[in-house]
């Protein structure tokens, strides 16, 4: 287990940062893997606020990476840094290998879909498509023709291109503004909380689509959200932030099951902690075993309520020390145990499964 926080040393999997006269170039002329995207200690105030705080990062090509934090932690500043929407006040980006910390953000090659959508209301869904096209020179009208179908035929919207924004759903506008995107054909793709707008069904419906469309493409994507489920279910990794720095980067299984911080680890899904000889235990709430008091077992816990879930049932408990605790387990299994409210249940915390932190403020 990895305790402190995760440190990225400018080039993934390197112990350290790469010394004085190893330029990118110098790098790529080695034979050394450059990743497609890096930011290198990026530093962003504004007036006596710190919005990043030596942010580095490397995104490989093709990868979709999610930036995930709470409100406030950077993160959409990080995004746009990347668009060279923000100047950093200190620290590099580099896109394709090349320096492009001072290159405007027409020069960047991206496409961006905002959480707003950003439709123009008095255009059709593709006459909003086209006008993306018509900023982008040299496209003859059969170009922009071929282009604005297959962006349709790809968000599944073809049928309804001639139909204006109030006539789409959520999911609908979103889409659109996604196929105004990769009309473009970008380099990368950045997306700022792209479906936080939406109600939960079409949120999760539209997760999957726009998962299938970034492999199909194989394009670059970096998304930002506060949503942990969509960063679990959609991204290569996770850059998880806070408090303008980054907690943890890898991949969500790295995230989940071996959480650097206690910050990372209560974050993403739900964690139990208590102390132990000095030490902060952690444990997921399915990897704790109940168990009856003739066996061996760790703690009694008082139920204080039954959370049911479907096939799972939530079992929250009270220790004799008084904090809480939660326990998933099979709702069959629930019943079959006759777990009660107000009953006394005993608990067996797998050694395997403990994560341990020291010095760690809860």
């Amino acid at each position: 287990m990895t305790k402190g926080k995760f440190a990225c040393n400018g080039l993934r999997g390197s112990a350290k940062p790469v010394a004085g006269k190893f330029t990118l170039s110098h790098l790529i002329k080695r034979g050394f893997a450059v990743p497609f995207l890096e930011i290198r200690n990026i530093v962003k105030r504004f007036d006596k606020q710190t919005a990043l705080n030596d942010v580095s990062a490397a995104i490989e090509k093709g990868e979709l990476v999610c930036i995930l934090g709470p409100s406030g932690c950077g993160k959409t500043t990080l995004l746009r840094i990347i668009a060279g929407l923000e100047t950093a006040n200190s620290g590099q980006v580099f896109i394709n290998g090349k320096d492009a910390t001072f290159l405007p953000a027409a020069k960047r090659n991206f496409g961006i879909v905002f959480q707003s959508y950003a439709l123009f209301p008095n255009m059709t869904v593709l006459g909003n498509i086209f006008f993306g096209l018509r900023q982008k020179k040299g496209l003859s009208k059969d170009e922009m023709h071929a282009r604005a179908y297959e962006a349709l035929r790809l968000v599944d919207l073809f049928e309804h291109r001639d139909k204006y924004p109030r006539q789409l759903s959520g999911g609908m506008q979103q889409r659109t503004a996604l196929a105004r995107a990769i009309a473009l054909s970008p380099a990368f793709l950045l997306l700022d909380e792209p479906l936080s707008a939406l109600d939960a069904k079409v949120r999760l419906k539209l997760r999957g689509e726009i998962r299938a469309i970034q492999r199909n493409l194989g394009i670059t994507t970096v998304m930002v959200t506060h949503d942990q489920e969509e960063a679990l279910t959609m991204a290569d990794r996770i850059i998880v932030m806070k408090n303008a720095t980054v907690e943890q980067i890898g991949t969500p299984r790295e995230i989940y099951y071996h959480p650097a911080t206690p910050f990372v680890a209560n974050f993403i899904g739900t964690m139990n902690f208590y102390q132990n000889d000095g030490e902060t235990c952690a444990i997921r709430p399915e990897d704790i075993e109940i168990t009856d008091m003739f066996g061996s077992y760790d703690f009694s816990a008082y139920v204080k309520a039954l959370e049911f879930k479907g096939a799972l049932t939530r079992v929250h408990g009270i220790l004799p020390n008084m904090s809480e605790i939660c326990m998933d387990i099979s709702s069959e299994a629930a019943s079959e145990m006759r777990i009660n409210e107000k009953s006394t249940i005993f608990l067996r915390m797998p050694r395997e499964n403990l994560i341990k932190y020291e010095n760690a403020a809860l």
